[in-house]
């Protein structure tokens, strides 16, 4: 009888708490956290939540590929090293590239240009904007995909990757078996593996890096495999299975968690000013955002078509209006359904991206956030009948237009992205790009 009175009580004082709580805080707080209890599908707030970057037990690890220090830690190093970038179309191209080339912090892990390029590209700028055609390569060379690259900024809570969501064996690709052997890469789903891991594998191959005898004893990772990777046969120990594990494991600790928002989840009411708070309530609220960027990080694991332009339209290279990534999902499924509909990205740090979209067809965030506002398609080649039913006119005021793109902007914008880069890698070289004008740019030469 004692023990459930008890509990009761405890009960009762949590109640009070929680009463007295919000009749102290300002109003708007208190109608957030109501509006965002009511949408979190823990009924928790502690769902937006991110964790620290090195709290790996509450990170979400991909099958397989359990989180260790010491494998972030190698991960960290392979994602940035320029010495792993040996397989150039060019011998111009040596060892001039890394992951980073077109996945740079200081600009959310996103390009500094419209289209990401790493081998057969030259320069960097300050935040990749630099950066362009080689003149050793044709633009049919270069390693540039057809659309821009997404951000790794939250992707431990992204199930398939890529626009299309190709890989990975769970959860939206449960059913597209017949169609992982006719994609040529996706083959790899048959391992079993989670999206970011077999992603990893294909990328090393796409991107031209590669682990050999050279970056192993020569610039001294082989001591990193062998402690991230003490339990694997040595015969694949240092593979590509190995190198996208570690790789992986990194990137799945790009956690935004000093964003102002991030700050107001623990507790910090005065984290967020009066304006990002009004947007946060339209995010969550009348403008609907949180139908599709309903992810921890603010992303979805869902495709939508929402008509923009492909990036051929915009000055993309090495791409084309026959390009399949134009189909988004529907290039990978061969779904009549999923045509043109792509993976709900992440909206942390989109401040200074500079483009948006799949095809970078806006220029800036407000310019993005107009065009959900406006509700009307800009790509002609897209049948209305694809048209996701969550775009439409929101009929959202100017006042809360201001509102969310203050949101969106500053209130989900970690301004220490920084953390997540080495002071340098095991090859001394520079990074994340190696030509000469990048060298030179960055001051490293």
């Amino acid at each position: 009888m004692t023990k459930y009175l008890f509990a009761g009580t405890v009960s009762l004082f949590v109640l009070l708490t929680a009463c007295i709580s919000d009749q102290t805080a300002d109003p708007i707080d208190v109608s957030l956290r109501r509006a965002m209890l009511r949408l979190s599908p823990t009924q928790s707030l502690d769902y937006f939540r991110v964790p620290h970057h090195t709290d790996l037990a509450n990170i979400p690890a991909g099958i397989g590929n359990p989180l260790t220090p010491e494998k972030v830690e190698l991960g960290k190093l392979l994602f940035f090293e320029t010495g792993m970038g040996i397989d150039p179309r060019h011998p111009e191209g040596f060892q001039t590239f890394s992951c980073s080339s077109c996945h740079v912090p200081a600009n959310g892990f996103l390009p500094g240009r419209k289209q990401g390029i790493a081998d057969g590209a030259v320069g960097f700028g300050f935040h990749g904007e630099g950066r362009d055609i080689s003149g050793h390569y044709a633009e049919n060379e270069i390693d540039a995909q057809g659309a821009r690259p997404l951000s790794m900024i939250g992707v431990a809570y992204v199930q398939n990757s890529m626009w299309a969501g190709r890989f990975g064996a769970r959860f939206n690709n449960v059913g597209t078996e017949a169609v992982w052997n006719q994609d040529g890469p996706t083959s790899l789903n048959f391992l079993g593996l989670d999206g970011l891991e077999a992603q990893n594998i294909d990328g090393t191959i796409t991107h031209r890096m590669r682990v050999d005898e050279y970056v192993l004893d020569t610039l001294g990772y082989r001591s990193m495999f062998d402690a991230a990777f003490y339990d694997w046969p040595s015969n694949a120990r240092y593979g590509r299975e190995a190198m996208s594990f570690a790789l992986s494991a990194y990137i799945r600790t790009l956690m935004p968690y000093e964003a102002p928002y991030q700050a107001w989840l623990r507790g910090d009411d005065a984290a967020m000013t009066e304006t990002m708070k009004r947007g946060a309530l339209v995010f969550f609220g009348e403008g609907g955002c949180y139908r599709c960027h309903n992810g921890p990080a603010l992303n979805g694991n869902t495709f939508h078509a929402v008509g923009v332009e492909d990036l051929y339209e915009n000055g993309g290279l090495a791409t084309g209006p026959n390009d399949r990534r134009n189909l988004g999902r529907g290039g990978f499924t061969q779904r009549d359904e999923d045509m043109f509909a792509f993976k709900v990205p992440q909206l942390y740090n989109l401040k200074n991206a500079g483009f948006y979209f799949h095809g970078s067809s806006h220029t800036s965030l407000r310019s993005a956030i107009e065009y959900f506002n406006k509700g009307v398609p800009e790509n002609g080649h897209v049948p209305m009948e694809r048209i996701s039913p969550f775009f439409h006119p929101l009929n959202l005021t100017t006042q809360q237009l201001d509102d969310l793109t203050e949101f969106i902007t500053h209130g989900l914008y970690d301004p220490n992205l920084l953390r997540y880069q080495p002071e340098r890698v095991l090859s001394g070289m520079c990074f994340p790009n190696n030509d000469a004008v990048s060298q030179h740019d960055l001051g490293c030469e």
